[in-house]
């Protein structure tokens, strides 16, 4: 223990003769460190970001959606074979058991007329269960009714965003607008909701009775998607397979057929959600661990410098009795001590900027123990690889020819 205290007190005396260069030695681990931490917890951040935007959305939702056509044994995509229609909706309201509610989307857009203004946005139809399957609440007004929804009532309720930039703080409710030269009543406007996971805005959105939007604005005869809420987030694969069975016998498919629809669940949408900022963060923390290795290289030049440089030192040294590994291991413990005082210092300022990145901005960065470790230790990892060889170098020096170095 004794020695390993003189090791250190010896090694910061040296370090301190040229404190300018041990510092700039030190500034690649600095870096290194600090970028390797903050990468890291923005890569965290941003995951659990998502994660919770996503799951804000219910983790009992259900989506279901087109499958894809081939053409000329081409694949088209998702959404390229669409047979999905009300009927559909009507079949699984009575045959599905593990269901508590359903909600068809169809998908238009356009310039919106009201308030004196115009706004280009999206319209969405949908049914008045919609609310509930996608967290939406009312600031004011009421969700447009069944009797709506089956009268194709020229109904709408407003997002946050276009009911403030067609109306401005006047509530809207009771007013007329004309989407794409079609007039509406708005009805109700929702409670700001914010981005979405994919960094949309859920409040730049109209909702309007499914019918409607589809008869009266889009055209044709199916719909875009259908939103299902399982009677619980536990029977959310259950609920998965009821549906499938129910959509294959409402599209009179045979066995062996393949599905013209798609179902996806919430969880599998975390999932690969997950799985694409996992590899975010893992990319931004390999490139960033590429500075490590820059500051180490550092240090390794520094250290072959100061060998050059204490060269005599070296050699009256082992002429006292200074073994090759007593020369080893002082020159080993310098380079140990560079890393682990960047290290610390880098540490330090990933906090720091994690910090003003929490005061100054809506993201949220995330700083894991494991991360600051694995850091700090990588830190460690490299003073020991890349001070090595200059250590090495100067144990291997012979005494005499080193006495004889000017």
């Amino acid at each position: 223990m004794l020695q390993i205290t003189n090791l250190l007190k010896a090694a910061f005396k040296s370090i301190q003769k040229n404190k300018m260069r041990s510092m700039l030695t030190a500034l690649g681990i600095i870096i290194g460190v600090a970028a390797v931490i903050v990468m890291v917890a923005i890569g965290k951040g941003a995951s659990a970001r998502i994660q919770a935007q996503i799951t804000s959305l219910g983790t009992d939702l259900l989506m279901i959606r087109p499958s894809f056509s081939n053409r000329g044994g081409v694949n088209m995509g998702a959404g390229s074979f669409n047979r999905l229609t009300f009927e559909d909706v009507e079949k699984i309201k009575e045959q599905a058991t593990l269901v508590k509610a359903i909600s068809p989307m169809v998908r238009s857009g356009g310039q919106v007329i009201g308030g004196g203004k115009n706004w280009s946005t999206s319209i969405n139809g949908v049914a008045s269960e919609y609310l509930y399957i996608r967290s939406y609440e009312l600031q004011s007004g009421e969700m447009f009714t069944e009797r709506d929804e089956r009268s194709s009532k020229k109904v709408a309720v407003l997002g946050k965003t276009v009911a403030e930039e067609l109306f401005g703080d006047q509530d809207p409710v009771g007013e007329q607008l004309r989407i794409n030269n079609t007039p509406f009543t708005v009805i109700g406007v929702l409670k700001e909701k914010g981005q979405s996971g994919m960094g949309g805005d859920q409040d730049d959105v109209i909702l309007a009775p499914a019918k409607t939007v589809l008869y009266r604005l889009k055209g044709g005869q199916y719909i875009d998607m259908i939103y299902v809420s399982a009677i619980s987030k536990d029977q959310i694969y259950a609920a998965q397979q009821e549906l499938t069975t129910i959509m294959r016998a409402a599209h009179r498919l045979q066995e062996g057929e393949d599905n013209d629809f798609d179902i996806r669940n919430q969880a599998d949408i975390i999932d690969m959600a997950s799985a694409t900022t996992k590899t975010l963060t893992i990319l931004l923390g390999s490139i960033a661990a590429v500075s490590l290795i820059v500051g180490g290289i550092g240090i390794m030049n520094i250290m072959l410098v100061s060998v050059t440089e204490r060269t005599r030192e070296i050699g009256i040294r082992l002429a006292v009795g200074a073994r090759s590994s007593d020369i080893l291991t002082q020159f080993l413990s310098e380079s140990i001590v560079l890393s682990l005082v960047g290290g610390i210092i880098g540490t330090l300022l990933a906090f720091v900027v994690t910090f003003v990145m929490r005061k100054f901005t809506s993201f949220t960065p995330q700083i894991y123990p494991a991360t600051v470790i694995l850091a700090f230790s990588f830190s460690a990892i490299v003073g020991v690889f890349f001070g090595f060889y200059p250590a090495r170098k100067a144990a291997m020096l012979n005494p005499i020819e080193a006495l004889r170095y000017e």
